[in-house]
């Protein structure tokens, strides 16, 4: 089993705008044993950045906004990056394309080669949300030359799901 115990691992959140990051990110913070808590979020012009625990894991959490204009940013947050959080909404079929296109251009940078990735189709309690088989067609996962990834059907209001999730990734991550 790998995982990179007892260190803090830099993890990425990204995503297109209104996919859910910094609701995951907020509930990931305030823990399984208060997932029913209601988050209120507003979009992130910027970046947040949390530290959050799971079972002997520390993660140093970056949720970068995923407006259009503001995209082009996140790669300066790639170096040193461990794992990504992609978010994406199940959802919103129109937008899926789009969701694969901006994770390709993060999983293909030299700088995310080590970096695993956490794939979460959020809002899968909605009807007609894409099942993780589809998610991973419409993201053309396979043609990620090899990468690690795992699609982790979610809801992120609440919580369901997340902790496996982070599970996944606590197992997952290497150090770099």
């Amino acid at each position: 089993m790998g995982g990179a115990s007892g260190k803090e691992m830099k993890v990425l959140i990204a995503g297109l705008d209104a996919a859910g990051k910094t609701t995951v990110l907020y509930k990931l913070k305030k823990g399984e044993k208060k997932k029913h808590e209601a988050i209120q979020t507003i979009p992130t012009l910027d970046f947040n950045v949390e530290t959050c625990k799971y079972k002997k894991h520390t993660f140093s959490i970056w949720d970068v906004g995923g407006q259009d204009s503001i995209r082009p940013l996140w790669r300066h947050h790639f170096t040193g990056t461990q794992g990504l959080i992609y978010v994406v909404d199940s959802a919103d079929r129109q937008r899926v394309r789009k969701a694969a296109e901006e994770l390709h251009k993060i999983v293909l940078d030299h700088e995310m080669r080590f970096a695993v990735t956490l794939i979460v189709a959020n809002k899968a309690d909605l009807p007609h949300a894409l099942s993780p088989d589809e998610i991973k067609a419409e993201l053309k996962l396979d043609q990620l030359g090899g990468r690690t990834f795992h699609v982790q059907p979610t809801c992120a209001t609440t919580g369901e799901g997340l902790w496996e999730g982070m599970k996944w990734l606590a197992e997952n991550v290497k150090p770099i």
